[in-house]
């Protein structure tokens, strides 16, 4: 499957991915899957990468927001979060997040809970 379309819904703090399959004929069936931005934020393929290093789970990411997407050719899509985090997310990638997004999201509140940590949003405030 090919991905046909984004909708980023920043009301609900959500990304829909519509999905094109070629059902024959030239016809399309269209399939779509609904994604947080915090999921796909704590589910970035640097956060990974980073994760597996240093052991840190991501956190504060609640209130987070999608801000756009860029196509990277072949490689995928840059998405780009308003917390200056940007990502590569490839299509397999995208597939696989929606395939294992409950088993992930457990997992991750489990992490997230055993570090102390919270999905809330920290706010700095600074005395005059």
């Amino acid at each position: 499957m090919k991905i046909a379309q984004f909708i980023l819904n920043q009301a609900q703090h959500s990304l829909t991915i519509n999905f094109a399959e070629s059902v024959g004929s030239n016809r399309e069936n269209q399939q779509g899957a609904e994604l947080s931005f915090e999921y796909l934020r704590i589910s970035s393929p640097n956060e990974l990468a980073k994760k597996a290093k240093q052991g840190q789970v991501v956190c504060h990411k609640k209130e987070v927001n999608l801000s756009r997407i860029e196509s990277v050719a072949k490689h995928g899509y840059r998405f780009i979060f308003d917390d200056e985090h940007s990502a590569i997310y490839s299509e397999d990638y995208i597939q696989t997040l929606i395939a294992e997004q409950d088993s992930r999201w457990q997992s991750y509140l489990v992490e997230l809970k055993a570090s102390g940590h919270s999905r809330e949003t920290m706010i700095d405030f600074k005395q005059l």
